[in-house]
């Protein structure tokens, strides 16, 4: 019995010892639950396109940084300058090197437009393919269109104008106009932009135009055609839209008679 009693005390000694431990500096501890897997990056369009910044701010905020990336096809290789705000800085994005590669053969003279130029990757192959054209490159990013004009004269390509929307002459109609639309921009902006440089296609003019299909490259798309531009899918590849745009029927011709 004696021996019971000694070891039912040692028992309680040990759980209240046990109770002090528990409520003492660990309890305070906070507490840490098993952590979850971090998820994969996420390299779609609509998150490259995010974490490019404010490509379509007039005047970028992030501090200048420039580095030079290449542009590689077939016909030409380039060593492009491009810098912090702007689209694309880290190197030429897939749309426009699918618009570049499965896009037709340029017209040889006349007005060409890059719609977008960001650092120049569209206007500088249009302007090395077409060296008898004049290829306006316009953007409202004005580090963009400095570095356009920089990669241009790198070049030795005379023939590129990179200039803001405004200071395009009114009379001049474009027999093509090449784009990776700004699609960060909002549906109402974009749809009004398309239609401002749309509308100023010569009569027998197009548009090529690049968009990925999580971007509404369909939708837009339809929409065109509602709107009276007749429009034909030229190629899809890697989710990405090459679409060909026509003027509207006399739209053209009445813009030029009103100039």
């Amino acid at each position: 019995m004696l021996a019971q009693n000694r070891v039912a005390d040692k028992a309680n000694r040990i759980g209240s010892h046990a109770t002090r431990v528990a409520s003492g500096p660990r309890a305070l501890l906070p507490h840490h639950p098993a952590r979850r897997p971090v998820p994969a990056p996420d390299h779609s369009p609509r998150v490259a396109a995010v974490n490019a910044g404010q490509y379509f701010e007039s005047e970028p905020s992030s501090p200048s940084r420039r580095h030079t990336v290449p542009l590689a096809l077939p016909d030409l290789s380039l060593a492009l300058t491009t810098d912090r705000g702007v689209f694309a800085r880290d190197g030429v994005d897939p749309g426009t090197k699918l618009l570049l590669l499965e896009g037709p053969v340029p017209a040889t003279s006349g007005d060409l437009l890059d719609l977008g130029c960001g650092y120049g990757p569209i206007a500088l192959t249009l302007a090395r393919r077409a060296p008898e054209a004049t290829v306006w490159a316009l953007d409202v990013n004005r580090r963009a269109l400095e570095l356009t004009t920089l990669n241009a004269a790198a070049c030795e390509l005379s023939n590129v104008r990179a200039v803001a929307g405004e200071d395009v002459p009114h009379d001049v109609r474009f027999v093509e106009i090449w784009s990776n639309p700004p699609i960060r921009i909002g549906k109402a902006a974009l749809q009004s932009l398309l239609v401002t440089w749309l509308d100023r296609l010569a009569p027998n003019g197009r548009a090529l135009l690049v968009i990925h299909k999580h971007l509404g490259a369909d939708s837009l798309a339809r929409w065109l055609n509602d709107q009276g531009y007749a429009t034909e899918r030229l190629t899809s590849r890697m989710g990405y839209r090459l679409i060909e745009v026509h003027p509207r029927p006399g739209d053209a011709t009445t813009k030029e008679a009103s100039a």
